[in-house]
């Protein structure tokens, strides 16, 4: 091979390696460019819920707070006091009543309606009737309120003010239920349930912390101590047990 020839081909080799060698350093730079616009693509298209609280709980929580108990008893003009029906209606409405707290029982009487003898008479009897239930009489307030027209027979509204476990109230719609990208309760989830729990609620100082424990039955105590230790058994388990012994 001449000497010319062997020159040429140095040069081709030379040039190979180098284009090579370049497409190596290429490389990882075009990885790092594509991981970047991938990256950008997926930040793009995600959803953040995280930080929007999405618990029922959280949406519809449970407070403690006053709340205006009444009830409106009808009156006809030809009544002549309190009806067996209101008895019954107004003394179920009187169970709720915190006679330890005492809140005042106001009965509203209304004035200048069709039947405004008959609704004073009415109330004056569930006065009576209120007092008999175990409420104060210096508790009870009766005033009169001015009716819509003289020629209806308006009710007459018994209310106090008690404090009651509830929630905001439910039927919220702001948004449409088919949305559902974000992967999220509706508005109203839970509400219902949350009202009907703080509906159960007896006494709603049991969501602020437990009661104070009561006092043991020290006789009833040893009863039980005594039958431990001489290892018999009760008259009453033997009663209500299907095992024979």
């Amino acid at each position: 091979m001449s000497q010319a020839a062997l020159k040429t081909r140095t040069i081709a080799t030379t040039a190979r390696t180098s284009r090579s060698r370049a497409g190596l350093r290429v490389l990882p730079i075009l990885a790092v460019v594509a991981t970047a616009l991938l990256a950008g693509c997926a930040q793009r298209d995600s959803v953040t819920v995280g930080a929007i609280p999405d618990d029922y709980r959280t949406n519809h929580p449970i407070v403690i707070a006053e709340k205006n108990e009444k009830i409106d008893l009808p009156v006809g003009a030809g009544d002549r006091g309190m009806t067996g029906s209101q008895r019954d209606t107004l003394l179920g409405f009187l169970d709720s009543y915190d006679k330890s707290a005492a809140p005042a029982l106001t009965i509203q009487v209304p004035s200048g309606s069709a039947n405004e003898a008959a609704a004073t008479a009415a109330a004056r009897d569930f006065a009576r009737l209120a007092v008999a239930s175990g409420v104060k009489r210096n508790r009870i307030v009766l005033v009169s309120y001015q009716a819509g027209s003289s020629e209806i027979s308006a009710p007459v509204r018994v209310s106090y003010i008690a404090v009651k476990a509830q929630t905001d109230k439910c039927g919220r719609w702001p948004d449409d239920l088919v949305e559902t990208s974000e992967n999220k309760h509706y508005a109203d989830f839970g509400c219902s349930y949350q009202n009907n729990l703080a509906a159960q609620m007896a006494n709603p100082g049991d969501l602020l912390g437990p009661r104070k424990q009561t006092t043991i039955d020290a006789e009833n105590r040893g009863k039980v101590i005594d039958v431990y230790r001489s290892r018999g058994i009760s008259d009453e388990f033997l009663g209500s047990s299907e095992v024979t012994y």
